[in-house]
């Protein structure tokens, strides 16, 4: 991989990893920040697929839906396919979630779900890319 782009997908690596270790340290305070650590969940994993992208070459769309970009990564590689699982449902904590119009308190069992499964797709897409 070519140094310029090797450090763009390592740039989108590095923002997702500041991303889940945020959001596992609001679950850690008292209370344990839910929402935040959820929008940052999907952070993480948006950030991770748009790495990926990167990597493969492909058009970097500026979105949120967590499904859309699992299948432009899919164009390259149909294991990303296998991701929706894991993603299911985080979209809504990037724009839904965030705002008091949509309130409800995130247990914080899902917050840790959520966190947990960001770090998973993460790591898939750092297999990936070589990272």
């Amino acid at each position: 991989m070519e140094d310029e782009k090797r450090e763009e997908v390592e740039h989108w690596l590095i923002k997702a990893e500041h991303d889940i270790r945020a959001a596992n340290a609001v679950l850690k305070e008292t209370p344990p920040i839910t929402d935040v650590a959820c929008f940052l969940a999907q952070q993480c994993v948006e950030k991770s697929f748009k790495g990926y992208l990167a990597f493969s070459d492909s058009h970097i769309e500026k979105i949120h839906d967590l499904n859309k970009l699992i299948g432009t990564c899919a164009h390259t590689d149909k294991t990303f396919l296998e991701l929706i699982p894991l993603a299911k449902g985080m979209t809504a904590y990037a724009v839904k979630e965030r705002y008091p119009d949509n309130w409800r308190e995130i247990p914080y069992e899902e917050a840790v779900s959520a966190v947990r499964r960001a770090g998973k797709i993460m790591s898939f897409v750092k297999a990936k890319v070589g990272l």
